[in-house]
């Protein structure tokens, strides 16, 4: 049920060949129920005037984007990358890496985290005496993180190959530290960060997102 390790197998690096990235085969409906719902959050948070969840929304999809990415950067230069979706287990796959639904979850990801942090983001927990104790915000990028990565070994141990991972070295431990971490950090540190900083941040993380997607796809490279 849950798989922990890449296994190199031939059934992975068979499945990860068959992969046709953007072709519309699968393409149904949810596409568009999934873009409404995503919408819908946005808005809704716009309309609170919610901001700093706007901005931890984008900031962990802006991560997401940049791994995916670098992602199938790697699986271009060297055969194979890190992680994979199989044509069967999505509707639309966007880049090697990642499916629409996927991508999707993402970008609501980081306001879930940000929304799960307590209002008082300066708390720190185990705090006694001259411990300064842990940030609230690492703690929770951190238990969102092994969430994540657990239920993405769910996934690459489903019969439909939802994940692949080919090689050996690669699984829950290098996602947990190398990718999740990351994300939820952005999720929960970028807010809360002043004004000039966070725009300036989102600004260069999204120019650098378009730039290489405008490069890197008429290219085939990703």
């Amino acid at each position: 049920m849950f798989k922990f390790w890449g296994d190199g197998s031939a059934e992975s690096i068979e499945n990860v060949r068959q992969i046709v990235v953007r072709s519309t085969e699968n393409f149904n409906w949810t596409f568009i129920f999934i873009l409404a719902v995503v919408f819908y959050v946005y808005w809704n948070e716009a309309k609170k005037k919610d901001y700093k969840s706007i901005c931890a929304g984008f900031a962990l999809y802006g991560v997401h984007w940049l791994y995916e990415i670098a992602n199938a950067i790697i699986g271009h230069v060297t055969g194979f990358p890190l992680w994979a979706v199989s044509n069967q287990s999505t509707t639309f796959i966007l880049l090697v890496g990642v499916c629409w639904e996927l991508s999707m979850m993402f970008s609501l990801a980081g306001i879930i985290s940000f929304k799960m942090l307590p209002d008082d983001l300066s708390k720190r927990y185990f705090a006694k005496g001259k411990r300064k104790g842990i940030s609230c915000k690492l703690t929770g990028a951190i238990s969102m993180a092994l969430l994540f990565a657990l239920f993405e070994s769910f996934l690459a141990g489903t019969s439909n190959h939802s994940f692949i991972w080919v090689y050996k070295w690669w699984g829950v431990l290098p996602v947990f530290i190398t990718t999740y971490i990351p994300f939820f950090l952005a999720a929960n540190y970028v807010p809360d960060m002043a004004p000039k900083k966070r725009n300036a941040f989102l600004i260069c993380e999204w120019g650098l997102v378009a730039v290489l997607l405008i490069v890197l796809i008429p290219l085939g490279i990703i």
